[in-house]
C-alpha cells in the first residue's frame, strides 16, 4: 500500500549545491530535501576539483568573464543568461565564503584565484588547491543542518514525479526502507545532478544517472540539447569507477600532455595547448590513445615535490596506484565529467510544467551551452539553485486533485553495465551515425526488456538528439559530419514524441 503525505513548503529532488542552496534560499518556507544517500555523499558538487569561476580579481570583471563563457560555448549560450551568472557570480562566492567555505586567499585577505583553459583571466576560486567542491559543500550542508527551515531525508529514490489533471507537478512518488511513498507538496524543485553514471569511464558519482532530467521528460517537460556532453580530457587512466580526476589546474600551473614517446603533442592539435578549451584537449587524447601513444599528464616540473600540499587529492588519488606523480607521468584519458543540456528553466529556475522547477546539472539554463566553460557548474548552482529556491518559495497554494502513480521501473546490474559501455562506445568524445544507431537499438531493446524508466528516458534523449544533430559544435563531435553548421541551433524536444526541433539561438 502506498502512503501519502503532504509538505507544506518546497520539496527538493537532490542534495548538491544546488538542491541545498535553493533550499536555504526557500527560507522561512520550509524546504524537505530527498537524497538517496547522505548528505554530502553521492554529489557531483562535493567531488569538484577545481573551484568557482567569477570576477573577483582587479584585472578582471564580469563582462569578461561573460565574454570566455560565451565563446566556450560555441554559439548556443543564452546572453542574457550569461550575463546573470557572471555578475552575480562574486557575490556567490563570497556568500560561500561567509558560510564557512575556506578558499584560498592572498596576503591581503582577497581571492587567490587560478588560470583555467579558455579563461582570459586568473578567476577560478579554489580550496587547498583541489579541494573545492568538498570544502564547499561541507560549509553548506552545515548551514542546511543549522537552518531551522530545512529539513533532509537520505534513502529516498524518487522514482516519479505526481502530477494533477492539468499537468501541474504536485509531488513525488518515491521508495524508501522497501515502501512506495508519495510526498505532495505546493512546489517541487529537481536538483538531481547530471548523467555521468550512464557512461562506463565518467568522473561523477555513480549515483548519477540523469535521472532527474529523466523524471522532468516523462512527465512532459521540455528539455533542451541533451545531446551536449562534456568530456573532461584528464581522468587519471587506473581503472576506477567513477575515474579518480586531474583536476584542470595542473595545467594552468603548467603541467604538460605527453605520449608515450615523451612528445608534447598538444601544440600539434591547438595553438592554445594545454590550455585550449576542452572538447579539443578531449579529442586531441582520445586520437593520441587511439593511435596506439597514450597520453600523459607530466606535471614533475609545475608541481612537483609541492603535489601533497598543492594537489592533494590528485597526489592521493596516483599514489593509491603506484604512481608518484612528482617523479612519474600521470595517465590520463577522456571521462564523461558534465552535461550542458537538461530541462529548460527560466532565470528562477521555472520549467514548462507549472510548480516544477530545476537547478543545477540536470537543468539547461542557457548558461553554458554546447561546451561549458572550466569551473562554471559550482558557480551555476549556486546562483540559479539560490534563484529557484526564492521563487519556489513564493509559488501559491495549489488545489485540486493529485493522480497517484506507480514508481517507475530502474535499471540496475548487468542491464545498466550494458548501457553504459555502449554509452561510452557510441555516444562519447567521437560520434558517428552508425554508432549512435547501435545506441538507439540497445536502448530500444533494454526499454523492452526492463520498462523505460528516468535512466532509459535520458540514454534514449542524449542518444537520438546526437543523432539528429549533424554537424560537430562544441562538446559534441561527429566524425561523419565534424563542420558546424550555422547558424547555430538548440535542439528542443519532449516526450513522448522524441520529435527534436532545432532552434535558432539568439
Amino acid at each position: 500500500m502506498t502512503h501519502r503525505t503532504h509538505h507544506d513548503g518546497v520539496l527538493i529532488v537532490g542534495a548538491g549545491l544546488a538542491g541545498l542552496s535553493a533550499a536555504l534560499a526557500a527560507a522561512p518556507r520550509k524546504a524537505l530535501v530527498l537524497s538517496p544517500t547522505p548528505l554530502n555523499q553521492g554529489c557531483s558538487s562535493a567531488w569538484a576539483q577545481g573551484g568557482m569561476a567569477a570576477a573577483l580579481g582587479e584585472d578582471d570583471a564580469p563582462a569578461l568573464h561573460a565574454a570566455d563563457t560565451l565563446a566556450a560555448g560555441a554559439g548556443l549560450c543564452d546572453p542574457a543568461m550569461v550575463e546573470i551568472l557572471t555578475r552575480e557570480g562574486p557575490d556567490a562566492v563570497r556568500h560561500l565564503a561567509a558560510l564557512g567555505a575556506p578558499f584560498d586567499r592572498t596576503e591581503d585577505g582577497g581571492f587567490a584565484v587560478s588560470l583555467e583553459a579558455a579563461h582570459s583571466r586568473a578567476r577560478v576560486a579554489r580550496v587547498g588547491g583541489d579541494q573545492a567542491g568538498r570544502e564547499i559543500m561541507r560549509a553548506v550542508v552545515a548551514a542546511a543542518f543549522a537552518s531551522p527551515s530545512v529539513e533532509s531525508r537520505a534513502g529516498v529514490h524518487v522514482r516519479g514525479l505526481l502530477q494533477d489533471a492539468g499537468g501541474a507537478v504536485r509531488g513525488v512518488v518515491a521508495r524508501h526502507k522497501g515502501r512506495t511513498i508519495e510526498i505532495t507538496a505546493e512546489a517541487v524543485i529537481l536538483a538531481g545532478g547530471g548523467l555521468g553514471g550512464l557512461y562506463a569511464v565518467t568522473t561523477t558519482p555513480a549515483e548519477v544517472r540523469g535521472e532527474a532530467m529523466g523524471l522532468a521528460a516523462l512527465a512532459g517537460a521540455l528539455i533542451a540539447d541533451p545531446e551536449f556532453v562534456q568530456f573532461h580530457p584528464t581522468a587519471i587512466d587506473i581503472g576506477r569507477d567513477p575515474a579518480p580526476l586531474a583536476t584542470e589546474a595542473l595545467r594552468g600551473e603548467g603541467a604538460v600532455l605527453v605520449n608515450a614517446l615523451g612528445e608534447a603533442f598538444m601544440t600539434g592539435y591547438h595553438p592554445a595547448a594545454e590550455l585550449a578549451p576542452r572538447d579539443v584537449v578531449a579529442r586531441a587524447i582520445h586520437a593520441e590513445i587511439a593511435a596506439g601513444r597514450g597520453a600523459f599528464l607530466d606535471a614533475r616540473k609545475a608541481v612537483g615535490e609541492h603535489f601533497p600540499t598543492e594537489f592533494p587529492a590528485v597526489f592521493a588519488a596516483c599514489m593509491s596506484a603506484a604512481i608518484d606523480p612528482r617523479v612519474q607521468l600521470i595517465p590520463v584519458a577522456p571521462a564523461c565529467h558534465y552535461h550542458m543540456g537538461g530541462v529548460v528553466t527560466d532565470a528562477d529556475g521555472r520549467t514548462s510544467l507549472e510548480r516544477l522547477y530545476a537547478a543545477g546539472e540536470c537543468a539547461s539554463t542557457g548558461v553554458h551551452g554546447a561546451n561549458r566553460l572550466a569551473s562554471n557548474s559550482l558557480l551555476e548552482a549556486a546562483v540559479f539553485g539560490a534563484r529557484a529556491g526564492a521563487a519556489a518559495r513564493d509559488a501559491a497554494p495549489a488545489s485540486g486533485r493529485v493522480e497517484t502513480a506507480a514508481p517507475l521501473p530502474d535499471l540496475k546490474g548487468a542491464a545498466l553495465m550494458t548501457l553504459r559501455r555502449e554509452m561510452t562506445l557510441h555516444a562519447g568524445v567521437v560520434r558517428d551515425a552508425e554508432g549512435l544507431t547501435r545506441l538507439i537499438d540497445t536502448v530500444e531493446g533494454l526499454k523492452a526488456a526492463h520498462g523505460e524508466g528516468p535512466v532509459l528516458a535520458t540514454a534514449g534523449l542524449v542518444a537520438r538528439c546526437a543523432l539528429d544533430r549533424r554537424e560537430s559544435r562544441g562538446a559534441h563531435f561527429r566524425a561523419d559530419f565534424p563542420r558546424a553548421v550555422e547558424p547555430a541551433a538548440h535542439t528542443l524536444v519532449t516526450l513522448p514524441t522524441q520529435q527534436a526541433l532545432k532552434v535558432a539561438a539568439e
